[in-house]
């Protein structure tokens, strides 16, 4: 099953555009011709999903709830509140659920019916996410599926599904790495990834209870 992650963003660039990137262009190109959309409001969505909203809102909720154990009861009693504490909320994200990741449970979200995603907390969903391989697979082969990703957990390990809707979406708080205790929020979130937060991956740092470990 294909899938993209944070490495292969930088190398988009040298490969040349899809099919599907030369119809948008030339649709867009075409309805700003027409006057029917404005170039620079489509500059500002696209820095709104880039640098406003996007992985690293929800980074930093994983390392608040790190540091801070009251913030994290709220986070696991409330998400939505919790996350709104730090000034994240709005479209796609107004019904949240945390879902905490230990050393003998791991959470993996998917949305078996579309793509529904928290868009305040982990920005736009990746293309894999989409896909009807991993909606599918997810369900029926989670650890297949994991082990895709090149995480393989241990037998004892439980994993959980959650399947997201348009009425509830879903936030991973992964596991702490180990010998972290020094570190302040910005550095923690550095480690907080995009994928750990969906639970396809672990928090950069943390060892995996892989099989025969």
């Amino acid at each position: 099953m294909a899938h993209d992650d944070d490495h292969h963003h930088d190398d988009h660039g040298q490969d040349p555009p899809s099919d599907m990137a030369l119809r948008v262009k030339a649709l867009e190109s075409l309805l700003v011709e027409k006057g029917l959309v404005d170039p620079a409001a489509l500059d500002a969505i696209v820095e709104t999903y880039e640098h406003k909203v996007g992985p690293r809102n929800g980074a930093r909720v994983v390392a608040r709830a790190w540091t801070d154990p009251a913030y994290k009861a709220r986070l696991m009693a409330d998400a939505t509140a919790a996350i709104a504490e730090l000034g994240y909320g709005g479209r796609q994200g107004e019904h949240m659920i945390a879902v905490e990741n230990t050393p003998d449970i791991h959470n993996l979200v998917v949305c078996t019916l579309c793509s529904c995603y928290p868009w305040p907390v982990l920005g736009l969903p990746p293309v894999w996410y989409k896909s009807s391989p991993y909606r599918s697979r997810a369900v029926i082969d989670p650890r297949g599926v994991l082990a895709e990703f090149g995480l393989v957990l241990a037998d004892e390990v439980e994993v959980r599904v959650w399947d997201s809707s348009a009425e509830i979406r879903y936030l991973v708080l992964p596991q702490r790495p180990a010998g972290t205790e020094g570190l302040d929020e910005d550095a923690l979130a550095d480690l907080v990834s995009r994928d750990s937060m969906i639970g396809v991956a672990l928090a950069k740092g943390a060892g995996s209870r892989s099989a025969g470990a």
